[in-house]
């Protein structure tokens, strides 16, 4: 994942990469496998990870 997102290129459609909204609106969220998610946001040239998890885990729905 590391390599994709710091490619400076977009993730391809399979990986439903798009940034998110109110609360976490400068993080990006995509799906790395099912319902299995990552939360990200870049900071000059670095990538910080911050969470992982199913959707419901991430956003207590």
């Amino acid at each position: 994942m590391l390599l994709l997102i710091g490619n400076d290129a977009p993730l391809g459609p399979e990986w439903l990469d798009h940034p998110l909204k109110g609360e976490w609106a400068d993080h990006r969220e995509c799906h790395i496998g099912g319902d299995f998610l990552l939360i990200y946001r870049l900071e000059g040239n670095a990538i910080v990870f911050v969470r992982a998890g199913t959707h419901s885990d991430l956003f207590e729905e």
